[in-house]
Order: structure tokens, then sequence, then C-alpha cells
């Protein structure tokens, strides 16, 4: 037997002991999947596109600053960081061993790029009304470039030294000579210009804001656009080692934030597109780069921009002949930055819960590499040896990437919703263990989401890989959580299964519909004899379809029929039932006449919510009919329940209505037949005459305008005499019984 239908069955088998409550409709919940493990929250673990769950690299905190948010990293000559921060627009120092100390402390709240400067200086851009500073070695600044533009977001310099500032809110690209003269030298006709890059051949790359685009701009200032996006903004520019442009792009607001409320010195968030300066109260949340869901540029398909507004971000590839590619897109993470790894693979920079991704393969597949103690990374910096170091937002810190892998690593998955009050059966769990290593689950329940003080402590039992029951309370939301630790690369976490079982409810008959009588369906897509649904293997008389009734069921039946037809004596329900438990249903039909007390079965143990009644075995009346529905298949028979609901009253008739002449009688060109028209059972619905045979009827209407008794009577007045073949009368009832009657011609004289 294979090893994954044993465990399903060893887990089956355990949730079926597990508590008092036995049912054979248990559920599973299952995390096997790249998607199943990014629900969850991870802690020095990586999941691979094949949705393998393994030690992720040690992450090393370098420095934590005061500050809410750090923006960007620079290194230094001497190998020391610069870091510039929000919200109150300072740059830390970091030297090597991880001290940190104030370098530069501006008027501006926040500081969103920073480059070097000659001799060991820094170029530092702040926000809002915008200046760049020149900063030497010693932290002694000068106001390098002051525009009138309100923000400044980034900063490029090329091979001549000279600086190119992106501004914000009307993107202008300046370029800056080393002695500070400034000119506009590209405007983007964007609210903003948000990243630059230079290619080898010196030309400048911008990325914008409102819409996002990537333009090449060339020494003479004259721009060719490489990438239209359906996204908001692009928000970062990166070249790889083989010339290749990744370009990060979001939507919206990054993290979900709400812009803060405007300050003496904040800009208004629908004014400009960003809210640059957050409450420092609130820290939870990236509020300094809010953008206005505004309108995207066109493009050629308008349905691919409108599949990209449910994303939050993507990373784009732009080659070197201008073909690009989409790599990677996310709904759930917002990208800030992109790098490069030893062997060349993209790593992602996203919020809002500080995940890392890795690019792989061709084409290239997402590895979650790893989880940051942060709400964002914004900013990747790579040194001369390969190392990677990130910066943070929520709160401000500085990390490295280790080369090694973690010793120890945490994954907690989101609550599993069992939708009710449930058993919990059996815990499994797939994977590699290698000597020295070791995986260990724990499980907790609770009746609220998300977790809170109120649900159960950690279990401390073990679990097996071929399964044990889990020792949590019953409630209705069950966590996992898994711990791996090991040395080198460590065990292998493939996937989960967590079996439960829900309390049983009773099914529901929500509607019986009740037919017209002798209305029937077809089973739709049968050959040969056209099978009738819901009459199943019943006997009956040969009958013939009715070509004057074959029209198209309305919407009121409940399950799937075919073309509708018409076979007189046959009477079709039809239901619609369901069981909160999704458990398979079992129908039974019972009837009884009205005045009985007593419940009559007419069938038991149907699968689909119909049936059609023979009639013509019962005698006439008014009658009901009882659906019940029964989770017996899915329960045992101690625990199984039923639900049930009566119909509304219909009549069964066999018997035609009965034609009474009274009088017939000739007055000059007139002929006067009087009759009645009499039914013990049913309303008399249509009377008519022909004269020629039967070959055409005139329909007659009661003496007091409507038929809508049992007794009707009838004057019919004709032109002329009968003539020698007499007139032929017929009557139907409500139930399609008819009768006819022979009235012969009246004698001479009468």
């Amino acid at each position: 037997m294979p090893r994954t239908r044993l465990r399903i069955i060893c887990a089956l088998s355990i949730a079926l002991a597990a508590g008092t409550v036995r049912a054979s409709s248990s559920k599973f919940f299952q995390a096997a999947t790249q998607a199943d493990f990014l629900k969850g929250d991870v802690e020095n673990l990586s999941v691979d596109a094949r949705g393998q769950l393994t030690l992720g690299p040690a992450i090393d905190l370098i420095y934590q600053t005061a500050a809410p948010f750090v923006w960007a990293v620079t290194p230094s000559s001497d190998g020391a960081f610069f870091v510039g921060t929000g919200n109150e627009g300072k740059v830390y120092r970091v030297d090597a061993s991880g001290k940190g100390t104030v370098f530069f402390d501006s008027a501006e709240l926040e500081i969103h790029a920073m480059a070097p400067a000659p001799n060991g200086g820094l170029y530092v851009a702040t926000s809002p009304d915008g200046k760049i500073y020149k900063v030497d070695r010693n932290g002694t600044a000068v106001t390098f470039f002051d525009p009138d533009d309100r923000y400044i977001w980034a900063l490029a310099v090329n091979s001549r030294g000279d600086v190119f500032a992106g501004t914000g809110d009307k993107g202008v690209i300046y370029k800056i000579t080393p002695d500070g003269k400034g000119t506009p030298f590209y405007s983007t006709k964007s609210t903003h210009a948000t990243a630059l890059a230079i290619d080898r051949s010196g030309n400048v790359l911008v990325g914008t804001e409102s819409p996002g685009k990537v333009i090449r701009i060339d020494a003479d200032g004259k721009g060719f656009v490489l990438l239209d996006t359906p996204y908001q903004e692009i928000r970062s520019l990166r070249f790889d080692d083989k010339g290749q442009l990744f370009a990060a792009a979001l939507n919206g607001r990054p993290g979900g934030a709400s812009p803060s409320t405007p300050g003496p010195a904040e800009p208004v968030a629908g004014e400009t597109g960003r809210a640059l300066v957050p409450s420092v109260s609130v820290s939870t949340e990236i509020t300094s780069i809010a953008i206005v869901d505004g309108g995207a540029a066109s493009t050629p398909s308008s349905a691919s921009r409108e599949d990209r507004r449910s994303s939050k971000g993507a990373l784009y590839r732009i080659m070197p002949d201008g073909l690009w590619d989409l790599v990677w897109e996310s709904r759930d993470d917002v990208p800030y930055d992109v790098t490069f790894d030893r062997a060349g693979a993209p790593i992602i920079a996203t919020g809002n819960k500080g995940k890392l991704y890795r690019l792989e393969g061709e084409p290239l597949r997402p590895t979650l590499l790893t989880r940051a103690s942060a709400q964002q990374v914004t900013a990747f910096y790579k040194d001369p040896r390969g190392q990677i170091y990130f910066a943070t937002a929520n709160p401000g810190k500085l990390f490295r990437v280790s080369s090694e892998h973690a010793s120890r690593g945490t994954f907690e998955s989101e609550p599993s919703d069992a939708q009710m009050v449930s058993t919990w059966g059996a815990l499994s769990w797939r994977g590699t263990v290698p000597q020295g290593s070791r995986i260990e689950l724990a499980t907790r329940s609770g009746n609220t989401e998300p977790p809170d003080e109120t649900w159960s402590a950690w279990s401390t039992n073990s679990f097996p890989t071929d399964g044990a029951a889990i020792a949590s309370p019953k409630a209705r939301y069950l966590q996992w959580r898994a711990v791996l630790t090991g040395n080198g690369a460590g065990p292998v976490l493939t996937s989960v299964t967590a079996a439960y079982l829900q309390r049983n409810l009773r099914p529901t008959v929500r509607s019986i519909t009740v037919h017209p009588p002798g209305i029937v369906f077809q089973k739709p897509f049968t050959t040969g004899e056209p099978d009738l649904a819901g009459f199943g293997d019943q006997t009956t008389p040969d009958r013939r379809l009715s070509s004057a009734a074959q029209t198209t069921p309305g919407s009121s039946s409940s399950p799937a029929l075919g073309r509708r037809t018409y076979q007189k004596g046959l009477q079709t329900f039809a239901w619609r039932a369901d069981d909160e438990n999704d458990d398979e249903l079992v129908y039974s039909v019972l009837y009884r006449r009205e005045g009985d007390t007593t419940w009559t079965p007419l069938r038991r143990d149907l699968e689909e919510p119909i049936f059609v009644w023979d009639t013509t075995l019962v005698p006439n009346g008014t009658y009901f009919v009882r659906i019940v529905a029964s989770d017996s298949p899915a329960n045992p028979a101690n625990t199984a329940l039923t639900g049930e609901r009566d119909s509304s009253a219909f009549q069964i008739d066999h018997t035609p209505p009965a034609i009474v002449v009274g009088s017939v009688r000739t007055e000059g060109a007139r002929t006067t037949i009087v009759f009645d028209v009499n039914d013990a059972d049913s309303p008399v619905s249509r009377v008519e005459y022909s004269r020629d045979g039967g070959v055409h009827w005139t329909a007659v209407f009661p003496k007091d305008g409507i038929a809508d008794s049992k007794t009707e009577r009838y004057e019919v007045a004709i032109d002329g005499r009968i003539g020698d073949g007499g007139l032929t009368i017929r009557a139907s009832d409500s139930m399609n019984n008819t009768d006819t009657k022979h009235v012969p011609a009246p004698e001479a004289g009468r």
C-alpha cells in the first residue's frame, strides 16, 4: 500500500478513536504546498517552490535604531554603513562591530535616499521641503541642492560625479554637477520620480509613480519608455551582473496603511500621492509612502491591467535589448527593493510581513528565503564580498544575511477554521530527518480568531510521522507549530495533516416544489427510450409523451432536470436540502391523505432530490407528502440525524367530470343548449364543443363567467340547427380528466 494512503488511513483511524462522538465524515486540514506554508508565520525557515519547509539562512542583527523606519543604506569608505531613517530625519553611522552613532541630523523628517560623495562624504536627500545635503566624513553638512520640489525620492551618481535626483510631486529629474549647480534634466510627466539607476552606457533609468513606468534617458535628455506597467509605482531599479534591469512595482499604499493626519509640515496624501510623515505614535504600519489609488497608464490589454489591480506587487526583468518579463507577482506582499545573491539569483525585500524571497530556476520560481523580525524590509546593500545586508521598518533595524543555515527554525500555521466546535483527530506529517536533526510539532485550539489569551496552551505531546491524537481541547479553530532543529541543511518538512470531526448537525429540507399534475422531466443526456428523472425503477403502463407539454422547466426545480414533458397520472416532487457538515444525504418520501393521522412510506433511500409518484394507485382526494433528509450515509445509525418538511396540499383525481344536458331548443335560426358539468373532486377548468366531429373546438364559459368550482352551468347558443350529426361537448377538470357528451339534433318542432 502506498505510504501516503497508509498515513491517511492511520490518521483517520486515530481520529475515529479520539472522541466519544464517531462518524465516517472526518475532514482534514492540510499544508502541503508553498501557498499553504506561506499563509503561516516563519522564523529562520525557508519555503521553496515545491512546498518544502527547511532551515533558512541565519540572520544577524547588526544595529537597531531609535527610529521606526530605515529607508536607505549606503556604505562608507572605511567599511561602516550609513543608515537613513524617519521620522526624525537622522543618518546613523554603524561601524563593523555594530556600534552606531548619529552621523547627521537634518531639519527635515524623512531621508529616503543617500549616495556616496567624494572624499568619504555622503549625499543625503530629505523630505518634505526636499533638499540634498553634502556631508563630509566628519559629519559636517552643507546644503548641496535646494529645489522647489517637496520630495526627493532617489539619488544616483554617474562616473563623472554628476548627481541625479528623482523628485515629486512634479516628477522632475535634476542633474547636479559636483559643484552643486542643478538644472532640470528630464520631466517624467508623472507625479513622482521614485527610483533611479545608471546603466553601463551612462544612460539614466528612472522609475515613476502615477503611472508606474520605467524610462531610459540618454545623455541629451531624450526619454524612451522601456516598461509601461499596470502598477502605480516603480519602487526600485537594480542591475544584475548580466546587465539585466529588475524593476519592483507595487499598487496602492504599501502595507495597506492609511495616511497620517496632516500637520503643519506634513503633506496631504490626496494632494501628493504620499503621506510622508506618519504620526510617531503609529509605528505598526508603514504610513510614510502611501500612494493615492489613482488611474494607471493605458496598455494594449485593459483586461490584464484590471487583473494587476488585485495584485499588491510584482518584479519585472528588462533585458539589455529592451525585452521584458514579469518574473514574480504577489497578492499578499509588497516589494520594496531587490538585490542578487552570489549565484546571481534575485532576492526581493517585501512587506507587510517582512519576507525575503529568492527567485530560482528558469522560469524563475520563488522561495521564501526567510522572514525578518520587522514588518517591512525596505532596502538592500551587498558588500564587495557578496554579503547581503537589509534594512527594515517597524521597527527600524539593520540585519545581515549569513551564509550559514540557522540551527533552529519555527513555523506557526494560520488558524484553521472547522466552522463549528469540533473533535480533533490525528496530526501526522511527512518529511526527512537526518541524523542529528529533529522536527517537533505542537497544537493549540480556541474559539476566537485570531488566537488570544483564551486559547489553550501549546500541547506537549509528540507526533510521530504516522500520526497521533491531538490533545488540544475541542474548539472551532486549530493551529499547529513545527520546530525544526539541526546542523547544516537540517530536516525537511513537506506536509502536515490534521483530522477533525465536526459536531453532527441536523440536515435541513429548505423547500418542496409540487409540480403540476402530469408534469415530468426526462433525465438529461440519455439515449434510447427517455428516462424520467425521479421515477426510478417504478413500473407503470405504457405512456406516450405529449408533445404539447414539451417546454423548458423553470428555475424552481432543484435537481438538474432535462426536457419537460407530460404523462397523465404522474406527480413530480422536487426539493432542496442541505447539511452544514457537508454530509452525503439520502431521502425518504412519505404521504398521507387529508384527514389521516399517519404517514405512509412511498420510497426510502433516494439519492436525488426528486421523486415521481404514480398516483393512479391511490384513490382520489387531497394529499400531502413529507420529505425526510438523513445524513445516515456519513454517520453511524446511533448518531445520524434527520430533517423533514411537509409539502403544501395537492389534489389527486382520476375521475372525469360528468356532463348533464338539461335542454336543447331551437328558436328561429338559433339553437340553445343548457347543460351542467359536475366533478366530485376537482374544479371544472375547461369546456368546449365541436360541430364537426372534433376537428374544430370552440370554448364555452360558465354562466357566472368563471370556471372555479366543481359544479358549473353552461348555456350555449349556436346559429342554425345542430344538424343530423348532433354536437359534441368536452369537459376537463383541473387534473386533466376529460369526459365527452354527444348531443343529438332535436326532433322537429322542438
